[in-house]
């Protein structure tokens, strides 16, 4: 019988490596053992693909080794998702998700969007290059909680502060994300949105505290 900490090990190992099978073993045996699989995914899938992130940030791994390391971390959903509990913290939380207008990068969003996914969130992709209106829109049609956007360049950062006040003025009961390299804290702060996700790993824990005080404000406005 392995233990907790192998099978997490050659699962982020596994999913850096983009070793499916690998991926698949290991998963199968974490369940087979009754491990608790959200743990699994969120400490062993999960902390794999944020350290593919890493690489593909300082240009050790590039598109086709991400797409790789992907279906490595999807082989092991496979198997664990499905014993994952349907509500995950308390929350069943939806999420509208792509890069701003006149932005064409979106391996970092795509990262974030498998994190969301990989917590159980109903994530809604908008893909790249996002109309800011379509942010708006797809928000209403959902009434998800948060909307993340994403951008990679300053120019089109400034899309971000328009489409935050088009939502809040349509519905302030939403917590909008902002991520992306020119994007900081500050930045964040300064165009209203309510979170910063500083790398793909921290965007749930972060998009689960945003929520949390969305929830807190409207019962103290009941």
């Amino acid at each position: 019988m392995a233990t907790k900490e192998e099978l997490l090990e050659r699962m982020k190992n596994g999913v850096i490596e983009y070793q499916e099978d690998e991926v698949r073993d290991a998963a199968q045996q974490a369940l087979d053992e009754g491990y608790v699989p959200l743990e699994m995914i969120m400490d062993g899938l999960a902390a794999g693909m944020v350290v593919v992130g890493e690489l593909y940030d300082r240009n050790e791994y590039f598109v086709p080794e991400v797409l790789m390391c992907a279906d490595a971390l999807y082989a092991g959903l496979a198997i664990l998702r499905p014993h994952v509990p349907k509500s995950t913290e308390g929350l069943n939380a939806q999420v509208v998700i792509g890069s701003i207008q006149g932005d064409v990068h979106d391996i970092g969003k795509n990262l974030v969007k498998m994190m969301f996914d990989v917590a159980g969130w109903e994530v809604h992709d908008l893909g790249r290059d996002v109309p800011l209106e379509k942010f708006v829109e797809e928000q209403l049609r959902t009434d998800s909680e948060v909307v993340a956007m994403s951008a990679m360049m300053t120019t089109t950062m400034l899309g971000m502060k328009k489409v935050i006040k088009m939502i809040k003025e349509k519905n302030p009961n939403v917590a909008i994300m902002l991520g992306g390299a020119p994007v900081t804290k500050d930045v964040a702060n300064l165009f209203g949105a309510d979170g910063y996700a500083e790398s793909a790993g921290n965007a749930v824990s972060e998009g689960i505290k945003m929520i949390g005080r969305l929830r807190e404000m409207r019962n103290k406005g009941k």
